[in-house]
């Protein structure tokens, strides 16, 4: 039999088998780090598309928030004014009420009894004043109490011990009643 030597042929196989294994590894590493640069670029872009996207929601919040500020001191300013209407409309309403408490007065002073000061706390009148007689303060009281003006006359002091002549200084309270304009026909 003739001897046949295999080995250089196997060897150069061999050598090709890895020459070939060597570039399908280089071309698969070249081919999966382009993958992965691709994929991380993809990601990178998401990332930043993401980022702008935030950054974007953001400023507007902000913007909002501004507009919510200039909203709540647009409300504040809008309460301010609505207090301002209701007490100039208060003060509107009530402007006749100084005319009609004298003319209550005037009216309603029996003779006999002389007006001494008059002071106002809101809507609470208190009266000091000199009368002929205690009588006359009850009368005045009675008169005070039947107007639509005047409500819950209270009398706190009445004091005729220092005089000579018989003439009582008094002190009284009442509370004024706000009539609607419809009731000053009446």
């Amino acid at each position: 039999m003739a001897k046949i030597n295999l080995l250089p042929w196997r060897e150069e196989q061999r050598a090709e088998k890895t020459k070939q294994f060597g570039l399908s590894a280089l071309l698969t590493a070249i081919v999966g780090a382009v993958a992965v640069y691709g994929g991380l670029q993809f990601a990178n872009g998401k990332v930043d598309h993401q980022k702008a996207r935030n950054a974007y929601l953001q400023t507007e919040i902000d913007n909002l928030k501004k507009d919510l500020k200039e909203i709540e001191e647009l409300e504040s300013t809008k309460a301010d004014l609505l207090a301002r209407m209701d007490i100039i409309q208060e003060l509107q309403a009530r402007r006749p009420q100084v005319v009609h408490t004298f003319q209550e007065l005037a009216e309603r002073v029996p003779d006999g009894v002389f007006m001494m000061s008059m002071k106002q706390n809101k809507d609470v009148l208190a009266f000091e004043g000199k009368a002929d007689s205690n009588a006359r303060v009850s009368t005045l009281m009675r008169n005070l109490g039947a107007s639509d003006w005047f409500k819950q006359p209270g009398l706190e002091l009445i004091n005729s011990q220092n005089s000579k002549n018989g003439i009582s200084s008094f002190k009284l309270r009442l509370s004024q009643s706000v009539v609607k304009p419809e009731d000053e026909s009446n």
